[in-house]
């Protein structure tokens, strides 16, 4: 059956007529700022503390946008008699993000977790030669990294934070150790210096009472009754 004349223009104005009827979920930005996902990818920040300077982000970003730079320096020996160790300090880390494409790469293959997404987007500048942000900015960036997502309840615990809850506990009963023994040491010697002081009635009794006499009491005035008169 042949389609009717004019039913497809019937058909698109149909549509126009309902969305006409509808009312407006335009979001005024940037006066509504959006609500962005927790696992968006708008800017990578930068954790400078974590990074080890291990180049590996660098190497292997497919679109080489990441430049390092770092220095060695000599770190003194812990312990006399030792060996000198030298580290990687970072000088430099910035993202040229006119050539990044947004893989997260870098991210996932950072082995110290220096490196994460920011739902930031509003970094536009209006020359390409401004989209090169150094660690300074990246490091702006990480505060606005939202926090990971909780462990599912049957989930098991990270190997991490149940080395940090095993060292935990093991310090907290070597102090509860330490103070028990404290406590009983304490206790010990308040019960010897008990034993060797002298009790309260035996110190009034050789001090305050005089010793008895065999030959019985003296009696100093003269004897004045009827046997005994006066000489």
């Amino acid at each position: 059956m042949s389609p009717i004349p004019g039913s497809g223009l019937a058909k698109g104005l149909a549509v126009t007529l309902r969305t006409m009827t509808k009312k407006t979920v335009t979001a005024q930005y940037p006066d509504v700022q959006p609500e962005l996902p927790p696992r968006s990818r708008g800017v990578i920040g930068l954790f400078e503390e974590n990074c080890t300077v291990c180049m590996l982000c660098a190497r292997e970003c497919p679109d080489w946008c990441i430049y390092i730079d770092s220095h060695k320096e000599t770190v003194p020996a812990a312990v006399e008699g030792g060996r000198e160790r030298s580290r990687n300090v970072l000088d430099r880390f910035a993202i040229d993000f006119s050539l990044c494409m947004y893989c997260g790469i870098c991210i996932e293959v950072c082995p110290f977790d220096a490196l994460f997404w920011s739902p930031e987007f509003e970094y536009a500048e209006t020359d390409i030669h401004e989209l090169t942000h150094e660690r300074d900015k990246l490091r702006e960036w990480m505060w606005t990294v939202p926090a990971p997502p909780a462990l599912d309840p049957g989930a098991e615990e990270p190997k991490e934070v149940a080395a940090a809850r095993k060292a935990a506990d093991k310090l907290a009963a070597a102090q509860a150790a330490e103070a028990a023994a404290a406590q009983q040491t304490a206790a010990e010697q308040a019960a010897a210096q008990a034993e060797q002081a002298p009790g309260p009635s035996g110190a009034a009794g050789s001090e305050g009472t005089a010793p008895a006499d065999p030959t019985g009491p003296s009696d100093p005035t003269p004897n004045s009754g009827p046997e005994g008169g006066q000489a």
